[in-house]
């Protein structure tokens, strides 16, 4: 069901693509411009048939419902003020940045008709080869309203993601950078530490448990890069938090303190099984 007439996607890769090929399949709009830096990139996705038309200029989007911005964070507060000056005050903004505190506060003065996403959904994959209609189905997408956000952009913004089969929860700006830094953010830390630990003369012997421990160490460097950056203050507790319990049981595995493995191994166990 059409709900806009022309949305344009600042950013047409793995995420970017995705939603214009969600958005088309869904009918959610009349028409999907994609916008980027690259040719190739937008002839592969209009070839995808991810959007309808691609551009490389910023001047396109004066005439636009929606402005999707799927492209690293640096990025998107870089193209932001840019955006301002030529989109329609009535033009609904979102952003689908992993991180939320830096870019929210920024966009959040320039667009009258902002409000931050973030679709928990996506892969360790990058460009829109690798775009998937279907990547957001029964995932969880963060919006995070401020006391600034027009309760109309929200509710239209919130509907659009419910209708690409995606369950929507609000939090803050804050609460969620500091959830993430511990369900996406360290774990990729962890996972790029221990292919990096690891020497390389090892990794002819991997078996699906190392496989699946380091599958996100492929993830792309420029949007980890900007991710661990814009949310430094929340990763850095994060991985002191971790230091601390690495500490414990390096310690219990020098004392050969069964109890304490046990327990610890048990926990986690527990922990573990609770995730839906």
């Amino acid at each position: 069901m059409k709900i806009f007439n022309k949305i344009a996607i600042v950013g047409v890769g793995l995420m970017g693509g995705s939603l214009g090929l969600a958005i088309k399949d869904k009918g959610l709009s009349a028409e999907v411009l994609g916008i980027s830096r690259k040719r190739k990139t937008l002839r592969l996705a209009k070839e995808k048939k991810a959007i309808d038309r691609g551009f490389r200029e910023l001047s396109v989007l004066k005439d636009v419902d929606l402005v999707i911005l799927a492209t690293p964070v640096e990025t998107i507060i870089d193209l932001a003020k840019k955006i301002s000056k030529i989109i329609s005050k009535d033009c609904l903004v979102t952003d689908v940045g992993s991180t939320k505190e830096k870019v929210v506060s920024y966009l959040d003065k320039l667009f009258p008709n902002y409000i931050g996403s973030h679709p928990l959904a996506g892969s360790e994959k990058r460009g829109i080869r690798f775009a998937d209609k279907d990547i957001f189905k029964g995932s969880l997408c963060i919006l995070t309203p401020t006391k600034n956000t027009s309760f109309k952009a929200l509710t239209k913004i919130k509907r659009f993601w419910q209708m690409l089969g995606v369950k929507v929860v609000l939090l803050s700006p804050q609460f969620h950078d500091k959830v993430l830094s511990f369900i996406s953010h360290l774990p990729h830390i962890l996972a790029f530490s221990l292919i990096n630990t690891t020497p390389k003369r090892f990794l002819d012997f991997a078996a699906s448990g190392f496989k699946d421990t380091t599958r996100i160490a492929s993830s792309d460097r420029e949007i980890w890069q900007d991710i661990f950056l814009s949310n430094r203050r929340c990763i850095l507790k994060a991985i002191d938090l971790f230091q601390q319990n690495l500490s414990k049981i390096k310690s219990a595995i020098k004392t050969r303190d069964k109890e304490f493995l046990n327990k610890f191994i048990n926990q986690a166990k527990r922990k573990r099984e609770q995730l839906k």
